[in-house]
């Protein structure tokens, strides 16, 4: 197991997962995960959210089109992966996404 690339997020889906089957037989799904941090400003509490894109592959893409769905609390073992590509318009995109190898949820 490679340990200099590894993430872990506990949030919510924001959306139910899309889901896409390749022509070589692979699955993919993505979806949008929320993670909230807590804390005090001023005597006052705040939240703030962050959204991250998240993808999986294969098995794992198929238990996460079969048991999840928008509002699910997750828990995320994975690895980042930058990457970029060129819109429908021709200008270039960079997205940074969470690509799952492993994920805890509750029905």
């Amino acid at each position: 197991m490679n340990l200099r690339n590894r993430v872990q997020l506990i949030g919510n889906m924001g959306k139910n997962p899309i889901v896409k089957e390749l022509e070589n037989g692979r699955k993919m799904v993505r979806f949008s995960l929320a993670t909230n941090e807590y804390y005090t400003q001023n005597g006052e509490r705040k939240q703030d959210t962050t959204w991250h894109n998240v993808v999986a592959w294969n098995k794992t893409a198929e238990i996460i089109e079969k048991h999840m769905e928008s509002g699910a609390e997750v828990v995320l073992n994975g690895k980042l992966r930058s990457r970029s590509y060129d819109d429908a318009k021709g200008e270039r995109k960079y997205i940074t996404e969470v690509v799952v190898d492993e994920v805890l949820f509750r029905k």
